[in-house]
This record gives C-alpha cells, sequence and structure tokens, in this order.
C-alpha cells in the first residue's frame, strides 16, 4: 500500500507487530520470575535479526527453484516483504544466537526461565505474522466450500486449481492455533514450569503438533518425501523430540532433581 512517498509492505508490518507482542509479553513474564527485563531487550538486538535471517534461509534453501531456477531472481531471495519465512529457521537459529548471547555474561536468571518467559509471546508473534499471508494471498490450502473459505484471485492460484474459487485458510487455522497454545501454555505453565526450560519444550511439542496437520491441507509447492510434505517431516521430529523433552524434564522434577 503506497502512503505519498512511502510503501507499506503488510506482511514485514505483521512481523513488527508480531515481534513488539513477543517482547512486552516476554518482558512481563520474565520480571514475574524475578528477572531482569533490560536482559530480555539487550538480547532482542542479536535474536530478532537472526530469526529473520534464519527464517528466510530456510525458505530459500526449501524452495530454491523460485530464486535459482530457469525463471527465478537470486535477489529476489531478499525481498522478505514478499512472504516466506520458514518458522523452523527462525526458532533454530534465533534459538541458538539467544543462547549464545545471553550465556557469555552474568544474568539474573538461567537461559531456560528466558526461554519459558518468551513461548507464549513467540507463539503470538507467529500467529500475528501469519496474517501477513493473507495480505500476500499465499499459503492457502485445498478449495473448500465451507462459509470461512478465503476467495482466492486467479492469477494467484496454483496450477489445476483455476477453477476453484475458494481455499482453506490455513495461514488462519494457523494463528487461531497459536494464540490457543499461547493460552494454554499460560494456562498449564504452573504445572510445567517446575523445572526451567519445560514451558519452552511444550511450546515447540504444541505448535508441531498444530502444523502437522496444517501443513496436511497446504497445497502449495513443495517437496515430498514418502508421501508426506518436507515441513510436515520437520514438524513430526520437532513434536517427537520436543514431547520427549517435556516427558524426561517432567520425570526430572518429580525426583527433585530441578536444575536452573
Amino acid at each position: 500500500m503506497a502512503l505519498g512517498p512511502l510503501t507499506v509492505h503488510f506482511y514485514a508490518l505483521c512481523i513488527l507487530i508480531g515481534v513488539i507482542a513477543a517482547i512486552t509479553i516476554g518482558r512481563n513474564r520474565f520480571a514475574k520470575l524475578g528477572g531482569d527485563v533490560n536482559e530480555i531487550t539487550d538480547l532482542a538486538i542479536f535474536a530478532i535479526p537472526a530469526g529473520i535471517i534464519g527464517g528466510r534461509l530456510y525458505h530459500v534453501i526449501t524452495s530454491p527453484d523460485r530464486y535459482f531456477g530457469s525463471a527465478g531472481h537470486p535477489l529476489d531471495a531478499f525481498k522478505i516483504w514478499d512472504g516466506g519465512m520458514g518458522i523452523w529457521g527462525a526458532i533454530g537459529l534465533g534459538t541458538l544466537v539467544s543462547f549464545l548471547v545471553f550465556r557469555s555474561s552474568e544474568r539474573s536468571l538461567g537461559f531456560g526461565s528466558l526461554a519459558d518467559s518468551l513461548a507464549p509471546g513467540l507463539l503470538i508473534a507467529q500467529g500475528i505474522g501469519r496474517f501477513g499471508n493473507w495480505f500476500n494471498g499465499e499459503l492457502f490450502g485445498r478449495p473448500t466450500t465451507l462459509p470461512w473459505g478465503l476467495e482466492i484471485p486467479i492469477p494467484l492460484r496454483p496450477t489445476g486449481y483455476e477453477n476453484f474459487p475458494t481455499f482453506h485458510p490455513t495461514f488462519l487455522y494457523e494463528a487461531l492455533w497459536c494464540f490457543f497454545c499461547a493460552w494454554l501454555i499460560i494456562r498449564a505453565g504452573i504445572h510445567f514450569g517446575q523445572k526451567p526450560g519445560t514451558v519452552f519444550y511444550l511450546y515447540i511439542a504444541l505448535y508441531c503438533l498444530g502444523r502437522a496437520g496444517i501443513e496436511a491441507l497446504r497445497i502449495d509447492e513443495a517437496h515430498h518425501f514418502f508421501g508426506l510434505r518436507l515441513n510436515e517431516w520437520v514438524s513430526l521430529v520437532g513434536l517427537l523430540c520436543a514431547s520427549f523433552m517435556v516427558l524426561t524434564r517432567l520425570r526430572e522434577s518429580k525426583k527433585g532433581r530441578i536444575t536452573p
């Protein structure tokens, strides 16, 4: 959208709003645990760029033809505002950089407590960011005649789906799932937060559970392995690994081996 000499990219705006929400929620939760909220603000200077870079790298690496194929334009890989962010890359690189920066000096609380504080805010941010896909007319699902079916302009419909007017708004499903999971882990945190870091693993497990189902509805181009989309496999692996960590930490908490 153009505002005089300025161009507003709604996808980027949604990401910005999500980042603000994540920081605000994270600061409030960290303060309640007795942490220094300035540590979250300082960490965001490194974590946010790392998350954006990681998310974009994952998208570009898993969709190379769009940028480096015969009809691709390599410089488009830098146009984040046009859409295309892999949440796995954002979480992975963002978490790694956060851990390294956080552990580089003495902090008020451990990294596990920080991660637990940020978990629901990250889900809220992911949910808000998904609305950017609506503005870009991307990441919708199979054709549907349900009342909430999303009407997609013909130029944006995938090959073979030109005659279907409405599609599953999978980005909306994911946004609602993220908001629900954020509420759930806030409510359940008092039970699952006995050992720092448990809530963060719960966040990963819940998100992956929903993403695996939502991913099965999508019809955008993707790599398939043994009949499943790449992101379905990543979701299932993430679900299994995170669930294992949650159960392990809960067992350790019950045995009294609680570590910061």
